[in-house]
C-alpha cells in the first residue's frame, strides 16, 4: 500500500497536466487579468528588443503588447515547471518502488517517461479546441526534465 502512494504522486501530477491541456486557449489566457490587476509598462523597454518566432508566430511586444510576451514567458516557463515536477515525482516513485537503486538507471527511468508523456500530452493538446501541438513545447518539457535530473544527481552527489 506504501509504494502506492509514491505512484499516486506523479500520477496526481499528470492529471493536473492533462486537465491544464484539456482546456481551449481562450479559458487560459492571462492577458486581460495581468493587463486589468498589473501594470506591466514598467517592462515594456526591456521586452521591447525581444523578438524571436516560435510556432510560426512573432513573439514581441509589438506583435503581442507588454501582457502577450509575459503571458508567453509565464507559459513557457509553466511547461518547464510542470515537467520538471513531474520528473522529481517520477523519480522518487521509481526509487521507492523498484528493487534497482542505481541513480542513474532510476534518473533515466524518470527521464524518458517523462519525455513519453509530455510527447501524449502535446498529442492530447490537438485535440482540444483552439490548441495546437508542437514539438518545440516537448524540448521545453525535456529541459524541465533534464533540470530535475541535475538537482536529483546533485543532491545524490552530495548526500554521499
Amino acid at each position: 500500500m506504501k509504494k502506492l502512494i509514491y505512484w499516486l504522486l506523479p500520477i496526481l501530477w499528470m492529471g493536473v497536466i492533462y486537465y491544464s491541456s484539456d482546456q481551449p486557449y481562450e479559458d487560459q489566457d492571462m492577458k486581460p487579468l495581468l493587463s486589468q490587476y498589473i501594470d506591466l509598462s514598467f517592462l515594456e523597454a526591456i521586452l521591447q528588443p525581444i523578438f524571436f518566432s516560435y510556432h510560426q508566430s512573432i513573439v514581441s511586444v509589438d506583435q503581442l503588447g507588454v501582457e502577450g510576451v509575459v503571458e508567453f514567458f509565464i507559459r513557457k516557463g509553466a511547461h518547464i515547471g510542470a515537467f520538471c515536477i513531474l520528473c522529481s515525482l517520477l523519480y522518487l516513485a521509481f526509487r521507492k518502488t523498484w528493487q534497482y537503486k542505481n541513480v542513474t538507471l532510476l534518473t533515466f527511468f524518470a527521464f524518458f517517461t517523462t519525455l513519453l508523456y509530455a510527447i501524449f500530452d502535446e498529442w492530447h493538446q490537438g485535440l482540444t479546441p483552439n490548441r495546437t501541438p508542437y514539438a518545440g513545447d516537448v524540448v521545453l518539457d525535456g529541459i524541465g526534465a533534464l533540470i530535475a535530473i541535475f538537482v536529483i544527481l546533485i543532491v545524490n552527489k552530495l548526500r554521499k
